[in-house]
């Protein structure tokens, strides 16, 4: 079965090897506003670009995350100081610590160490968790993980679902999600128009609330392994030439070959090629053929009370 990309091994440091890069940060003796600390650690701790840039589904930065986590274990332990709300400096316990932890801490010892400043239990790493396998993140993380993993089985659903049903229900699931996309303009204008006699599309959206331009889609419900080749992409957009159309979107339950991507790249009306992983994310991020089972809320103390 083809993957709809589980959760991706992170590019950013655990949590236990952030501490020294912000410590660090705080050793410099300035009293420092956490997103300054945020921002000083990342260069210290020699961030890739691509690590600067992983968001969680909140849409959150996951090195922000996590260099939270790394001051709440430092608060909790009394290596920081916190002289006013959103602002830390280093004390001498975080001086000493440094000394004692040249090399920092895995995970191993980083719990071992900040364990008893968690007196309860739950709110701290569970026991029943692989460290490794929780890739030693904090738990606003392993939510976020935990929804990833959930959302990635949807996606297998998803693509089971559409590739058992019948190629009308498909075409007209294909024109549902451009239109909650935001094509089909004002009044939301798309329709299927597959069948005999289609002219080799499926259906069309219009592009703006006027529909002065319009959007042509083909459809093509394939089972796993059977990739759209060059040939079907070219015979697309001859479709579309004979439509007057300058904007296609070619979507399959399977894949795509090279040879069509590349075609699809360099012909100058460049269609959009969408294949069946990339189908189901949009599904779900635009919610159609799927509903919202639960929600959470997420809890975290009111700082504005306590001042």
């Amino acid at each position: 079965m083809a993957s709809t990309d589980g959760p991706r091994k992170s590019e950013v440091p655990t949590w236990p090897e952030l501490l020294q890069p912000v410590l660090e940060v705080r050793a410099q003796g300035d009293t420092l506003h956490r997103k300054d600390v945020f921002d000083r650690a990342v260069e210290t701790a020699q961030l890739s670009e691509s690590a600067r840039n992983e968001r969680l589904n909140s849409g959150g930065l996951r090195y922000e995350q996590r260099m939270g986590w790394v001051l709440s274990h430092l608060s909790r332990a009394d290596l920081v100081d916190r002289p006013s709300r959103g602002y830390y400096a280093i004390n001498d316990s975080g001086r000493k610590w440094m000394v004692d932890h040249p090399n920092g801490m895995n995970y191993s010892t980083a719990r071992t160490y900040f364990d008893p400043f968690w007196p309860v239990k739950s709110m701290n790493e569970p026991e029943a968790v692989n460290p490794r396998d929780a890739d030693e993140i904090d738990p606003i993380e392993k939510i976020d993980q935990g929804v990833e993993q959930l959302t990635a089985k949807v996606g297998e659903d998803l693509l089971n679902r559409l590739r058992g049903t019948h190629p009308d229900f498909f075409e007209e699931a294909v024109v549902q999600v451009l239109l909650q996309m935001g094509y089909g303009g004002a009044e939301a204008r798309g329709r299927r128009i597959g069948g005999s006699g289609d002219g080799g599309v499926d259906g069309v959206v219009d592009q703006d609330p006027l529909g002065l331009d319009q959007i042509y889609d083909q459809a093509k419900r394939y089972a796993e392994g059977n990739s759209v080749g060059r040939e079907a992409i070219q015979a697309f957009v001859g479709a579309l030439h004979g439509k007057g159309a300058t904007k296609g979107i070619f979507i399959t339950t399977s894949t795509f070959t090279s040879g069509a991507k590349e075609y699809a790249a360099v012909v100058p009306s460049r269609p959009i090629l969408i294949d069946g992983v990339r189908l189901v994310k949009l599904m779900i991020k635009y919610r159609v053929g799927i509903q919202v089972k639960q929600t959470y809320d997420v809890v975290a103390v009111d700082e504005d009370f306590f001042e």
